[in-house]
């Protein structure tokens, strides 16, 4: 796999202001969401955006803990982290965090704020528009809704949410719907900012590729990204990249590395189908051009398994 130098990619994104960014993620459930946040740290490191906090929507008793391994991992160990208000069935689940964090040092053990209280928090106490990159379940953006100013808060603090969810090619329900199938229709038919969705068939067509556990993430061991990637399945696998895509198109959206649908709205069926709607609302779903695969999956890499900077 060719590399690119990260000084030269430093060099070229002096001109990208540093966003503001919030991951709500339902970390555990899936691999996809431990490399996307491993991407935001990459990318903060490099001054194109700026990780203020984590939400989570998986309720697992190890995945608070196993957030803040990962900040720490990456010099951010202060970082905000919301812990999940729920247990939803279905959504509690631990591939890898318990694993993980057997190879880690102990970290803090107080106990984290709920969910849509920090969201809140970081959003009234941010100087300029957030992004947030949801790759978990809609719960939490739907209870932010629920609170008496959460819609204005949204309006007014948030610039773009960028949502793993859905599937625009089968119209099958999508795992990040129908397991909260309530949240995620109140946050597509309320939320007052523009959506783009990442769906179902982006990630699924684009696989993380196993040589880079296996070879890009060897500066350091114990590694936890690597170290949960291989705890999820036997090695060697390559694993659909649906979070870190969602992450990618929400802090360079400009690089055009995907696609993106007319706007338009997107219903939620009964059963957690997605249908997407074109001409009024602000909703696009991203499309993938075949021929830039390579390149995608080359950024993803990348960015992924950057060693953390110095501090």
């Amino acid at each position: 796999m060719r590399r690119i130098p990260i000084v030269a990619c430093l060099i070229a994104n002096v001109c990208f202001a540093a966003r503001p960014v919030i991951f709500d993620t339902d970390m555990g459930n899936d691999i996809d969401d431990a490399l996307a946040l491993a991407m935001l740290h990459a990318l903060s490191d490099r001054g194109e955006c700026e990780l203020i906090g984590v939400t989570l929507t998986n309720a697992h008793p190890a995945a608070v803990p196993y957030i803040r391994m990962v900040n720490r991992f990456y010099g951010r160990g202060d970082l905000p982290v919301g812990a999940a208000i729920k247990e939803i069935q279905g959504g509690a689940g631990d591939g890898y965090m318990t694993a993980a964090l057997r190879a880690a040092p102990a970290g803090s053990a107080s106990p984290a704020v709920p969910a849509p209280a920090l969201l809140r928090r970081l959003l009234s106490n941010a100087r300029e528009k957030v992004v947030i990159v949801q790759t978990g379940f809609s719960t939490n953006l739907a209870a932010l809704l629920d609170f008496p100013d959460g819609g204005a808060l949204a309006k007014e603090k948030v610039a773009l949410v960028v949502a793993m969810a859905g599937d625009f090619a089968g119209g099958r329900p999508e795992y990040n719907v129908r397991i909260d199938i309530a949240s995620a229709k109140a946050v597509l038919e309320r939320w007052p900012t523009p959506i783009v969705l990442s769906g179902y068939e982006i990630g699924r067509d684009l696989l993380y590729p196993a040589a880079s556990i296996e070879h890009d993430f060897a500066y350091a061991r114990p590694h936890p990204i690597a170290e949960s990637y291989r705890a999820y399945r036997k090695m060697p696998y390559g694993r659909p990249t649906w979070d870190l895509t969602a992450a990618l198109e929400a802090v360079r959206p400009e690089h055009g590395y995907f696609g993106r649908s007319e706007p338009g709205a997107v219903l939620v069926e009964s059963d957690g189908a997605t249908r997407f709607v074109p001409g009024q609302g602000d909703r696009q779903y991203l499309r993938l051009d075949p021929s830039k695969r390579a390149e995608i999956l080359e950024v993803l890499a990348l960015l992924a398994s950057q060693p953390p900077a110095r501090r």
